[in-house]
Order: C-alpha cells, then sequence, then structure tokens
C-alpha cells in the first residue's frame, strides 16, 4: 500500500512471495474489490470464487502435492492475509479461507482414508470446509464444550449446537469439536469429528452481524446426527491439543491480517486527507492531522514488525514453544488494537464520508470487534499469555 511501502526485506520475503504477491493482488483487484460493496449488502459472495482462487493457487498453500496443495512457508500465508486485506473487507476473506481452520486437524491427525475424501475438493474449491468449535454457553472456554458424541456401533451420535461458525451455512464438511468421555468435563474428554454438510439431524440457522456481512456465519443444531466413527480425527478423547495449535496458527494469521486492514484505514485517511481542504488548507497540512496520522503509522509499524518476528521464528522453530505461543497471543492483541485505533482515526478524519456505507474505513470500523473476539477474545489472550510465560 503506496504510503507505507518499502523494499520487501529478503529476511522475510523471496522474489518467489514478491511474485506471487503480484499475481494475488492483480486477482483481488479484479476479482474481489469492486464487488465487495454489492456482496455485502447481499450478505453473499458467490461459490465460484473459491474455485477461481483454488486456480490461482491459494486455497492450496501449505497443503502437500499429494492433496492438490503446494508446500509454502508460513510468510505465504502473510501474503494471503496482506493482499486480502486491500480490499477492504473481512466477510469475503473470512468466508473464503475458512478451510485454512477447518482442514489442518485434518491434514494433521485424520486418517490417509480422510485425507484423500476431504482435502482434495477443498482445495480445489469444489467443496468448503469449516471448523466449529464455539458454542453458546462456552465462548472460547474450548475445555467446557457440552456438545456430545456417543459411540454407538460404527457411528457417534451427536448432540449439541455450534453458534458463530464461519461458512456455517455452505460447508461440506464442518471439523466439529466434540465431547466424547461425558465423565471428564475437561479438556481430556475433548474429541475432533468430520460431520458431512448433509448429514440427517444437522440444522442451520443464518446469523445477523454488526460486520463481516458478506461472510456466511452459522448456528449449528446437532439432534442425533449419526456420523461414522472412521470421521474421527485422530484419537479419541485427545483433540484439545488439536484445536490448541488450531488457534496459533489462526491467530497469527489474524494479527497480519489486522496489520493490514489498519494501513487500509490509514491509506484512505491519507488520501482524503490530502483532496479535502477546509478553510482553503488541505488537512493534510495541519498538524492535528498530521500527528494523526503519523499516530497510525507508528501503531502498524510496531505490531506489524512483531508479526513478522513472530512467524520468523514460527518457520525457523526459535522459540520456546510456550513462550511463542504467549507472543502469538499478545501480537494478536497489538494488532488488533492497532486496528481498532487506526479505524477510529480514519472515520475521524474524513469525517461524515467515514460515516457513509461504501466506504472502505466505514466497513473496517464495523468489523474491528469480530477480530479483536474472534481466535480468542482480547482478555483471554492476556490471561493465556500470562500462563503460559508462567505467571
Amino acid at each position: 500500500m503506496e504510503f507505507l511501502d518499502a523494499p520487501p526485506l529478503p529476511i522475510y520475503f523471496t522474489p518467489e512471495h514478491e511474485q506471487f504477491r503480484s499475481s494475488l493482488r492483480e486477482f483481488v483487484s479484479r476479482e474481489i474489490t469492486p464487488y465487495v460493496t454489492e456482496w455485502d449488502e447481499a450478505e453473499t459472495f458467490p461459490r465460484a470464487l473459491y474455485e477461481r482462487a483454488a486456480e490461482l493457487g491459494v486455497q492450496g498453500l501449505g497443503y502437500p502435492e499429494a492433496y492438490g496443495g503446494t508446500p509454502a512457508d508460513v510468510f505465504y500465508q502473510i501474503v494471503v492475509a496482506e493482499e486480502f486485506a486491500r480490499s477492504g473487507c473481512g466477510g469475503v476473506q473470512a468466508s473464503l479461507n475458512s478451510h485454512s481452520i477447518g482442514l489442518p486437524p485434518i491434514l494433521h491427525a485424520g486418517s490417509d482414508e480422510l485425507k484423500q475424501r476431504i482435502i482434495p475438493p477443498v482445495l480445489a474449491g469444489k467443496k468448503i470446509s469449516a471448523l466449529a468449535v464455539t458454542e453458546p454457553s462456552g465462548g472460547s472456554d474450548v475445555a467446557a464444550l457440552k456438545t456430545t458424541a456417543v459411540r454407538d456401533g460404527d457411528h457417534y451420535v451427536v448432540n449439541g449446537e455450534k453458534t458463530f461458525i464461519t461458512s456455517g451455512m455452505r460447508a461440506d464438511f464442518i471439523t466439529t469439536a466434540v465431547r466424547t468421555d461425558p465423565a471428564n468435563k475437561g479438556a481430556g474428554g475433548i474429541s475432533v469429528l468430520v460431520i458431512d454438510g448433509d448429514t440427517p439431524g444437522l440444522s442451520r440457522t443464518p446469523l445477523k452481524k454488526m460486520g463481516w456481512w458478506s461472510s456466511d456465519t452459522a448456528h449449528l443444531r446437532f439432534n442425533d446426527c449419526r456420523v461414522p466413527a472412521a470421521n474421527l480425527v485422530g484419537v479419541e478423547n485427545k483433540g484439545f491439543k488439536t484445536f490448541m495449535n488450531n488457534f496459533n496458527t489462526e491467530r497469527l494469521f489474524m494479527s497480519a491480517l489486522a496489520c493490514s486492514f489498519a494501513e487500509v484505514c490509514l491509506e484512505e485517511a491519507v488520501d482524503w486527507a490530502r483532496q479535502r481542504t477546509t478553510f482553503g488548507v488541505p488537512l493534510a497540512e495541519r498538524q492535528v492531522v498530521r500527528h494523526k496520522l503519523m499516530d497510525m503509522t507508528l501503531r502498524i509499524d510496531a505490531a506489524r514488525t512483531l508479526v513478522y518476528d513472530l512467524a520468523y521464528r514460527v518457520e525457523h522453530k526459535l522459540a520456546d514453544p510456550a513462550k511463542l505461543v504467549a507472543r502469538i497471543c499478545l501480537a494478536k492483541v497489538q494488532a488488533t488494537q492497532a486496528m481498532q485505533f487506526c479505524a477510529d482515526q480514519a472515520v475521524q478524519l474524513l469525517g461524515g464520508m467515514g460515516f457513509m456505507r461504501g466506504t472502505r474505513t466505514e466497513r473496517i470500523y464495523r468489523e474491528v470487534k469480530v477480530m479483536m473476539i474472534g481466535g480468542g477474545s482480547e482478555e483471554i489472550m492476556k490471561d493465556l499469555a500470562a500462563r503460559q510465560l508462567g505467571l
């Protein structure tokens, strides 16, 4: 983004990363940005976009070639976050990339049959994957989940509810957190189960939201859903760690995304300040406005520097695992706070236009809170970080 653009650092981004960035930037500007307001108002986007993204290789990044993927390091995922943010619409990227949280448990712990049946069609954009962990009563407290899966011969019988599920209405495969040991009320009784979208007894209700309007978000109900035991991912009652590892990747991606959404707000504010004149003077020449823009720049640079550093440590396995978890939690807090600050300041600088639907700043302002809550709320992130650091 031109106001903050600088040559990519070789320590992080190679020429191959930048070549992919260029292709993805052109894709987003052609296939997404012109339509985001229309899709937001319609509260959906064309399902065909999944296949178009797959043709570019976006859906398969980081997955083995055997499943139709392209092996890639963490910085390719950072590029995906940064370029999708350019559209200024979180809803499209949230649903389009829901496989990034729905597939990893299957890839890392699923049986060969599950991997072969589920991963290739999702990476090809022909099927949609979702993750279902959050419940109405528990929120981010995964260890307290109440959805049960009771073994009955070759099946599990699933009963319970999930809410705030991204791609919940469309998903063909739902990677679900269930309690398979009712006697264990904590983390020890949790398993990972893939529930097919056409399973009898599964009902879905679309949710109305403050932001991410174009994202498919649903409340799911499981009423005596019979799920083949072969759909168990990993070992029964050992699924808690799988979900926790999944959250770490999601939080790092969200941190990169938040930095770039903050930068979109800064860019729109800078453009407005250069064009808008008050009392014969451009806003950009007023000291109070210039200071606001620099405050935004400062927060973006600080948060992004932390995200890049953590991504490098993740990629090269340079950090103690517990301390790495703590810093990723804190990076999400810092990045989303930067996004919140920049969205607020940009709306203020745009004045009446910042309150109008159709500006990227207005949309991002509405979407800040889901970024601060999704993947673990700010309060939980700080508490988890403190415990990981031994406090």
